[in-house]
């Protein structure tokens, strides 16, 4: 069986097991809120989407407090103002946005080695670059060069394991020799669908649950992004919106070291907190950016499985590098923009 890599390969039937098999999980009409802010615990996750689009650069991220409330980095008094006025705590820090913005833009350009990784940490009002157990010698030397350019803009750390794409056992999807885990159900009007990783939906286009075909790709990005779509194609299963017996009512982005939940046909399910939006990974494979970064743990065969908060659905999983026994880092691939791109949303 091919490992497609690091990325965690979290199969269709995490989630879907009991979707595809029928188990008890709330219908597509339960009577329902449909919006993040419906969910109590997601709210000040919305209100960091909110104020992000609103403002812009003119703040350097922001993140949740052991207290629950919303920190917001400015550098201005003006924008801390309106920070304040929506609700949120505004933070006062020595690098701006638009500086830390163009640091990343940097860093995008000049640092490509596989085994890397780096997103703004709202908390150190930094960018963390870190290298996994296989940037060793000169490309080692050649990355830290690269952060200290960047100043006190950057910091660098090494981490233990080795980031991949990965994909494995357990409740699954298959395409061939290769399995992955199903992140969500989704649909556009009257067809289903389900999205997965991109790095699962590149091997193949026919998926089944192992004894059933459920349906043909429709559309794949990998790298770049990690995103997939499979259109079902049989009548035979029972197709829920649920993750496990979680039920998903919509989707969303969550805030800086808000709790999170990983479901994967590997390791089940898992929680731990976000340490950074925006990430960008250099797989082996390519790099990916605009990833979640979490503290959740993932093992092989859970690659493609879904990131919730309650009944809003976040993202897939991605890669990343450690296990569930020591611990370890996990990317995931915002679900906001597969449902953009395709045209779909979750139920």
């Amino acid at each position: 069986m091919r490992n497609p890599g690091s990325k965690l390969g979290r199969p269709i039937v995490g989630l879907a097991a009991a979707l595809l098999l029928g188990s008890a999980f709330a219908s597509p009409a339960s009577a329902a809120p449909t919006g993040p802010a419906a969910d109590p615990s997601f709210a000040p996750s919305a209100l960091a989407s909110t104020l992000d689009a609103r403002l812009g650069d003119r703040t350097a991220g922001s993140y949740v407090d052991s207290s629950g409330k919303l920190v917001v980095n400015v550098t201005d008094a003006a924008t801390a103002q309106s920070v304040t006025a929506a609700g949120a705590t505004p933070r006062y820090v020595q690098r701006s946005g638009a500086a830390l913005a163009a640091a990343d833009a940097t860093l995008k350009s000049t640092l490509k080695t596989p085994g890397t990784t780096f997103a703004v940490d709202p908390v150190s009002n930094q960018i963390l670059v870190t290298a996994d157990s296989t940037v060793t010698g000169a490309k080692l030397a050649a990355v830290k060069a690269i952060v200290a350019k960047l100043g006190d803009k950057a910091r660098f750390e090494s981490v233990p394991g080795t980031l991949s794409t990965r994909i494995s056992g357990g409740d699954a999807i298959y395409t061939g020799g290769a399995r992955c885990s199903l992140g969500f159900n989704v649909r556009s009007g009257s067809t289903y669908y389900f999205l997965t990783a991109g790095h699962c939906t590149n091997i193949g286009s026919t998926w089944n649950n192992g004894s059933t075909t459920l349906g043909t790709r429709a559309g794949t990005s990998f790298p770049g992004n990690d995103y997939g779509i499979v259109r079902y194609t049989t009548s035979s299963v029972s197709i829920s919106g649920s993750v496990g017996g979680q039920d998903i009512t919509s989707a969303g982005t969550p805030a800086v070291n808000s709790t999170v939940y990983r479901r994967g046909s590997t390791t089940g399910t898992h929680s731990g907190r976000v340490t950074a939006l925006n990430a960008t990974v250099n797989y082996a494979e390519g790099s990916v950016s605009g990833l979640i970064r979490t503290t959740v743990c993932a093992e092989p065969g859970d690659s493609g499985g879904s990131l919730y908060s309650g009944t809003t659905a976040l993202g897939l999983t991605s890669g990343g590098s450690g296990n569930c026994s020591s611990g370890g880092t996990t990317y995931f691939q915002p679900v906001v923009e597969p449902l953009s791109v395709y045209g779909v949303s979750v139920f």
